[in-house]
């Protein structure tokens, strides 16, 4: 891509968990004086930004994406000072930040709902789905996203709609209230230096007032409703009103046509593309979703995205070890039998792969160290809401992060973490790992330094090579070219001038198995 380009059409974005990135206090929960005290790590990744997942005060149903004030810090994070101290110390080393809002539901404890809740005749009431019931039932039988119900019942005897937890009591995204107060919070966060917002559940906003139960072959009551894009194109023109500024979706959507809808010129920058994570570890899968992906941003001049791994996913050094290699939230594997041998195998090969296709890349926290999803959490210390109510819980990938030394807290914090760290990460550590020409993290760290300086990948085009079955290969530009090798035999390399960088081993002049390279085509750039 060219170098006057936005930054987010190419970026490399690193999200942060704020409870499980480091902890500066020692009472076992990562904060944000955590973060200051590492962004020597990720400016050593290479990283263009941050996304910080949710560190607003918070009751934490859900970690914390149960907002009680967007304009503040929870305490256990630290406070609004030290979180303009940190947009201030990572723009200083060349890092952009990008805050996480969560515009479908508040939590129960905000303001507004405790208004709302208090008296029927609370102008409040409005901002939220407050129905009454069918006799003794709710409202409808929609299954929340989390599953389980949707509708909690009042004292007063009405029902409030929260499409999660109860503790996230709906909006009501008709009312202008609601739109008014959260174009005052981007304006918030924008006026502190944010680059970018990344918004939750970004499809879920508009529900269909007359409320509908979901049919198959019918409109859906709450996914993907047209008029929820007037919301994104006033965004929009709050974002372009300072300079720079990025809103990427959160939009999980099956439909391409209906994903591209949300990136159309005068709406949102980026979306996450969840086509490419839940895709299989399989040649023509992944050259399919590939394709589909560039094809849909591509009529509309938008960047695509390229994603492995988040705080909601099994994380891929898992995934790919098993035998059954994609993800969704409808089937649990969990426990299922995992090859972490393969799946790292893997996971080297698939950072290549991301980190080399035209778009955007996110790195989730962790990632660049191999760290496989900890299965072996008690029950009783799980914390997500899903564990309640779909038997799987997402705490397996929040697990804190290893930094250093033999033995758990592994330098996360001189208290006890908010969840166990597995033993055997004492060789998955940032220490363990640096220096280590073989270990995940130096081949992050190459990558991404290739990444910024390697003129093919800046382009915003790739082209397929004629590869053996089972391979992979594209050209990014005339002197660049990424091959992986998803067959189950060693096959040749292309006609080549250097190897660049290589996921593992080659064995000569062949490529492995769940492998990958880069390669230098001709001696000239």
């Amino acid at each position: 891509m060219a170098d006057h380009d936005p930054w987010w059409r190419n970026a490399v974005i690193y999200q942060i968990y704020p409870r499980s990135f480091a902890d500066s206090d020692g009472d076992g929960v990562g904060d944000i004086d955590g973060i200051r005290a590492h962004l020597q790590h990720l400016r050593g990744l290479g990283v263009d930004a941050i996304w910080m997942s949710p560190w607003y005060p918070s009751p934490m149903a859900d970690a914390g994406y149960d907002v009680a004030d967007f304009r503040d810090i929870d305490p256990v994070f630290g406070d609004l000072a030290a979180a303009e101290a940190l947009i201030t110390e990572a723009h200083a080393v060349n890092i952009r930040m990008i805050v996480d809002i969560v515009p479908n539901h508040i939590s129960s404890a905000h303001p507004w709902f405790q208004a709302a809740l208090a008296s029927p005749d609370a102008p409040e009431r409005e901002y939220f789905w407050f129905r009454a019931g069918r006799g003794d039932r709710m409202p409808t039988e929609w299954v929340g996203e989390f599953g389980g119900t949707t509708w909690t019942q009042a004292p007063d005897g009405q029902w409030y709609l929260h499409l999660f937890t109860p503790e996230q009591p709906d909006l009501n995204w008709e009312h202008p209230d609601v739109r008014a107060e959260f174009e005052s919070i981007l304006r918030f966060w924008f006026d502190r230096g944010v680059d970018g917002i990344r918004i939750d559940s970004a499809a879920l906003l508009l529900k269909d007032g007359t409320l509908p139960e979901v049919i198959d072959g019918e409109p859906h009551p709450f996914h993907d409703l047209d008029g929820v894009h007037d919301v994104y194109r006033a965004w929009r023109r709050v974002a372009d009103s300072y300079p720079d500024r990025a809103l990427i979706g959160e939009v999980w959507m099956p439909d391409v046509s209906r994903f591209a809808k949300y990136l159309r010129p005068d709406e949102l920058h980026a979306a996450f593309n969840f086509d490419f994570l839940g895709c299989a570890w399989e040649p023509r899968l992944m050259r399919e979703c590939i394709d589909r992906t560039l094809a849909a941003h591509e009529t509309i001049g938008a960047p695509a995205t390229w994603v492995l791994s988040n705080h909601d996913v099994t994380r891929h050094v898992t995934r790919y070890g098993r035998a059954k290699t994609t993800f969704s939230f409808e089937e649990n594997l969990d426990g299922t039998p995992v090859d972490l041998e393969l799946g790292t195998r893997r996971a080297r090969a698939a950072a290549l792969l991301s980190l080399s296709l035209p778009g955007a890349t996110y790195i989730y926290q962790g990632e660049e160290l191999g760290l496989w999803e900890n299965e072996n959490i008690p029950a009783d210390a799980f914390v997500d809401p899903m564990w309640q109510r779909r038997g799987h819980s997402r705490d397996g990938c929040r697990v804190p992060l290893p930094w250093s030394g033999d033995e758990p807290p592994f330098g996360f914090s001189t208290g006890t973490p908010w969840l166990p760290q597995p033993a055997e990460w004492k060789d998955r550590t940032v220490q363990a790992q640096s220096g280590d020409p073989s270990s995940m993290l130096e081949l992050y760290r190459a990558a991404i330094h290739l990444r910024r300086t390697e003129e093919g990948l800046h382009r915003s085009t790739m082209a397929w090579l004629d590869a053996a079955p089972g391979v992979l290969a594209y050209t990014r530009g005339s002197a660049f070219a990424c091959v992986l090798n998803m067959s189950g035999i060693p096959v040749p390399l292309p006609d080549h001038h250097s190897c660049l960088l290589a996921s593992g081993p080659l064995d000569g002049t062949l490529l492995p198995p769940d492998a990958a390279v880069w390669l230098r085509l001709h001696p000239g750039k």
